[in-house]
């Protein structure tokens, strides 16, 4: 809204008090159904913009006081919101500073200069001057959005000065006159549009209320309410307790010091936790632990974070931080502010260096929004750094709970991985944890290939892989656990990271396959003898979905395995979970090897049956395996059932 704006004005001598007629003059032909239509999004907003305006009044007074240019007692500096349905009517009142008739004339005729950014040039480096909120240049003009008609009435602090009143229907002309008003300060009177009667509703300016100014740092109310206290005259019930009476008082809707406007020294653990479920109120879990933000140059930065036991479902976690412009609450969507990892944290972060009401794009170009976003980021590292250093323990006991966050930070930003990979922890099957150069260290004698490269074996759920891991810690390899919905991107991207390592799970092939030795066992079957085996199995199973193949497996191990190997595996999963592999996965259909044990004596004495029993037996070896897998359902589970009975009689 940079359009020329000039004034035309006329005087009215035949009046006792000055009236002033004119007309706001703008390039386009009037600016007021453009605002209307399109200055906000969301309606609502109007309040936040009148009420915060009125605080942002109150907050100059009280600089002004400081400096010694506001003279006498400041008294009740209570914002209050007045609803008057019967009237038709919405005021939001302050005990602010006030305007005359010039100011009036500059600041709400001239859109174009702002009043809150000229306050700060004049009062700049003055104690409290960046109370200012200073952002919102068009926050009242968002009351046409919702208005008929709205009046300003004002007196000004200034001694000697002059009420008046600003009245505008809409359109571009206005009147001002004067007018008789004891209180110094402004009071914004909405007639309201039939298209928002909403606003005359008590709930609904209430949860406004609620939601966009809960933390203003003066004092908001609106109407009363109940509240039962003891008898001021001392009156006793039957048993000789005072007794209680409901009495009315005024409902304040909003805590003007919130926790983060404190110094960390000042705050114990219960106030943490207080303000916690002053946040959410619905929430019944307690957070790990928090992160107090206090940073004043090179911008201002403050604000808690909390730290939340995450659940599978991430995206349920997400769009908790609160965004606060000098305690005024702007969005609780900040994946524009914050890397996205971050966005699963709870809390509040305040900063008035944020540009308000502009497009995304803007947002992750601006210079200091990528600045608070990397120092947060920072913090965050800093702290998880700083826990697994002073209390290892702790930090331990923790970990499933952060671990979802972590692998998230480090699969999306560059910066935490760096950090990260020094407190990152891996679970082995003993529930042991170790950092991952530390674990890479214990496995590298035994668990690197012939190749040079060592070869992490991990399960998604020891108890649904257990035969797996059972056979892998009969080899004496070690097995952790990756259990996490992130799992599958993050095991590639530490593969990405580590040349000389790579991840397999434990059931994506066999062993030896798994982790190469140069010493090969020799197989108890020959060449020709897997021949004749290898169309009985063939016959027994889906060929499109299978590839037959003969393993010299131990004796020990399983007769027939069934393993999906490792990339197609990840590729789907990762594809599953959105990402990774997406494009071209369609090259990758549904693919498992039926791995024989060529060295089983059950294998072997399929040779020795009947052409039926062969087939018979070669079935009941794979729907075994299939079983195990927990791939044999429906008809064939019930053919399995009835043919293992006939087998035992």
């Amino acid at each position: 809204m940079a359009q020329s704006l000039t004034v035309k004005a006329e005087s009215n001598f035949n009046s006792i008090k000055m009236a002033t007629k004119g007309t706001v003059n703008v390039q386009t032909e009037n600016i007021f159904p453009l605002i209307k239509k399109f200055l906000y999004s969301d309606h609502e907003i109007f309040l936040r913009e009148l009420v915060s305006n009125a605080v942002d009044a109150t907050s100059k007074l009280k600089v002004l006081s400081a400096a010694g240019e506001a003279k006498g007692e400041l008294g009740d500096l209570t914002v209050e919101v007045i609803l008057d349905k019967e009237a038709g009517t919405l005021t939001v009142k302050d005990r602010g500073i006030g305007m005359t008739e010039e100011e009036i004339q500059k600041y709400i005729n001239q859109i174009a200069f702002s009043g809150a950014e000229e306050f700060v040039n004049k009062y700049k480096g003055k104690e409290g001057a960046e109370q200012i909120i200073g952002h919102f240049g068009l926050g009242f003009y968002s009351a046409f959005m919702v208005a008929k008609q709205v009046q300003i009435r004002t007196l000004s602090f200034q001694q000697g000065a002059q009420a008046v009143q600003w009245e505008s229907d809409g359109t571009p002309e206005f009147e001002i006159t004067e007018i008789d008003k004891a209180d110094r300060g402004t009071e914004i009177v909405l007639h309201m549009a039939d298209d928002s009667l909403e606003f005359l509703e008590k709930h609904r300016v209430e949860g406004i209320l609620e939601k966009y100014c809960k933390f203003l740092p003066v004092e908001i109310k609106f109407g009363t309410k109940s509240e039962w206290v003891d008898d001021p005259a001392g009156e006793k019930d039957e048993k000789g307790n005072v007794k209680r009476v409901e009495i009315q008082v005024d409902n304040i809707i909003n805590n003007p010091t919130p926790a983060w406007v404190k110094a960390p020294a000042d705050l114990t653990d219960e106030d943490y936790a207080k303000f916690y479920r002053e946040l959410y109120p619905t929430s019944f879990e307690k957070p790990l632990f928090h992160i107090h933000l206090n940073v004043d140059y090179p911008f201002n930065l403050t604000g808690i974070l909390y730290f939340p036991k995450l659940k599978e479902n991430i995206e349920v976690q997400k769009n908790k931080i609160q965004l606060y412009s000098n305690q005024v609450f702007i969005t609780d969507s900040v994946g524009e502010i914050v890397p996205e990892f971050l966005t699963l944290l709870h809390g509040v972060l305040d900063s008035p260096d944020i540009p308000l009401n502009v497009s995304r794009s803007y947002l992750q170009a601006d210079g200091n929004v990528k600045k608070i976003s990397a120092h947060i980021t920072k913090k965050v590292a800093d702290k998880l750094a700083q826990m697994f250093k002073d209390d290892r323990a702790d930090f331990e006991s923790k970990f499933e709970d952060l671990k979802v966050f972590i692998e998230y930070g480090m699969l999306t930003e560059d910066k935490f991985y760096e950090k990260a990979e020094k407190f990152l922890l891996l679970k082995n099957l003993d529930g042991k944890y170790q950092t991952l150069d530390e674990y890479l260290e214990k496995i590298k004698p035994l668990q690197t290939d012939k190749d040079g490269k060592t070869v992490v074996l991990y399960s998604s759920n020891f108890d649904a892989q257990h035969q797996f891991v059972e056979a892998a810690k009969e080899r004496g390899y070690d097995v952790v656990l990756f259990d996490s919905p992130l799992s599958p991107h993050f095991i590639s991207k530490l593969e990405s990271k580590h040349e000389n390592v790579s991840f397999a799970r434990v059931d994506s092939d066999t062993l030896d396959k798994l982790i190469k030795k140069d010493d090969e066992a020799p197989s108890k079957l020959s060449d020709k003898e897997k021949e004749t085996l290898k169309p009985i199995f063939e016959e027994v199973v889906n060929k499109d979905k299978f590839t037959i193949q003969f393993e010299n497996m131990s004796e020990t191990e399983p007769p027939i395995v069934i393993t999906q190997p490792e990339f197609i595996r990840r590729m789907m999963e990762q594809q599953k979970l959105g990402g990774g592999g997406g494009m071209f996965f369609g090259a990758f259909p549904e693919m498992y090897t039926l791995a024989v044990n060529a060295n089983h004596p059950v294998v072997g004495s399929i040779l020795k049956k009947q052409k039926d029993n062969k087939q018979k037996l070669a079935k009941q070896l794979t729907d075994l395996a299939m079983l195990s897998q927990g791939m044999l359902k429906g008809e064939e589970l019930t053919k399995f059932i009835n043919r293992s009975i006939d087998l035992m009689k």
